[in-house]
């Protein structure tokens, strides 16, 4: 039987710390997780297979041990040094993500703007824009002569946004989310900027795609987002998306192959919890058709003859889930509180799972691609 946190089936394929040896790439065998390191040095050389699912299949490895102690092992609490424990399931590709691709989650960023970053002033907002913009923002297609009519009239009642930009005009937002090996992976920890006081996850899938544009799999993602540094000034995108332990990904890749493909990645649903220490629980979903950007369309905005990734990359989809529920003031709104633990789930790729610190107290980040490159050649394996 598979483990909980997996699908029940699929080509499945990750990436693992072995100790005193360096990363692996691994495959799901059952309750098993097998090392194929010898056959692709790196999850970029499998992603780059004409198709990696039979690729994947036909690799020769050995058991390393069982999928749930390499996952568990993943926790700080529950750490062991000397055994194996599971990463990222990627490794060379770069970390994209879009943003604005959900009408929900493009008023919420609307009203981050308006309120300058203030939670408080965020209720008071919400209701102005909403009266504004009204109507039913997903049967909007963007770019559509139907959505720039809606671009005039917003801008018309002084309601215009470099967001509404983005979500509803031709061109998406895609932003780099992470340093190439800095994502990180099931049960380990994600990271809060420590002056940020209003922030929240972003459940997402990932597109796993090659250097030829082609999306070839999917993972889940936690795209961790600070919604006071994004809503002072739009420069600041780096700082509220890009820190220490802010992008996870995992628990593996599942590759397309007959029993999975991207029409199911535009049916999915996901689901959202996060359970905190002082007993305060949120629960919530994302349904993948709602996007106002189909997924080839995002990939497409991403890699192209203007944007080439050798390597190739992730995409983040973006997210519906913007919490608005109070935690504690009433008026402020959801942010994390330290400990927070988050799970995000789908019977597609399973649950990747999160507890959240600052970033300072995240595992620190040394392995870069350097490392890995020095690390593969004392093995023999390049």
């Amino acid at each position: 039987m598979p483990h909980s946190d997996l699908p029940p089936s699929g080509a499945l394929a990750g990436r693992v710390w072995l100790p005193d040896i360096g990363p692996a790439v691994v495959r799901v065998e059952g309750e098993a997780l097998c090392d194929i390191t010898a056959i692709f040095p790196t999850m970029r050389d499998l992603c780059e297979m004409k198709n990696p699912a039979s690729a994947l299949a036909a690799a020769e490895g050995k058991v390393i041990g069982k999928v749930a102690d390499i996952l568990s092992n993943a926790a700080p609490d529950k750490h062991n040094a000397t055994k194996p424990h599971v990463l990222s399931p990627i490794d060379l590709q770069a970390v994209k993500a879009a943003g604005v691709t959900f009408p929900v989650s493009m008023i919420e960023r609307v009203i981050e703007e308006k309120a300058r970053g203030e939670a408080a002033a965020a209720a008071v907002v919400r209701a102005k824009i909403i009266e504004l913009v009204g109507g039913d923002l997903h049967a909007i297609k963007p770019g559509s002569p139907a959505a720039m009519e809606l671009k005039t009239a917003l801008v018309q009642a002084g309601a215009w946004s470099q967001y509404l930009e983005v979500g509803i005009g031709p061109d998406a937002e895609i932003f780099t989310k992470a340093p190439v090996l800095a994502s990180v992976g099931h049960n380990m920890d994600v990271g809060i900027h420590p002056k940020s006081i209003w922030n929240n996850p972003e459940p997402e899938i990932a597109m796993v795609v090659n250097s030829r544009g082609e999306i070839i799999g999917a993972t889940l993602g936690n795209d961790v987002n600070l919604r006071d540094f994004e809503g002072r000034s739009a420069l600041l995108l780096g700082k509220a998306k890009d820190n220490n332990a802010s992008a996870s990904l995992g628990p593996f890749i599942r590759f397309f192959d007959s029993g999975f493909a991207l029409d199911d990645v535009r049916r999915a649903e996901l689901a959202m919890k996060v359970t905190g220490l002082d007993g305060f629980v949120m629960q919530g979903h994302s349904n993948m058709a709602k996007i106002a950007r189909d997924p080839t369309e995002i990939v497409a905005h991403a890699i192209n003859e203007n944007h080439q990734y050798p390597d190739g990359l992730v995409v983040y989809l973006g997210t519906m889930f913007a919490p608005v529920d109070d935690r504690g003031v009433e008026g402020k709104g959801f942010t994390h509180h330290i400990g927070d633990v988050v799970e995000i789930a789908t019977p597609l790729l399973g649950t990747l799972r999160n507890r959240v610190v600052h970033c300072a107290q995240a595992q620190a980040w040394h392995f870069g691609i350097a490392d890995l490159m020095r690390n593969l050649a004392g093995r023999k394996l390049l």
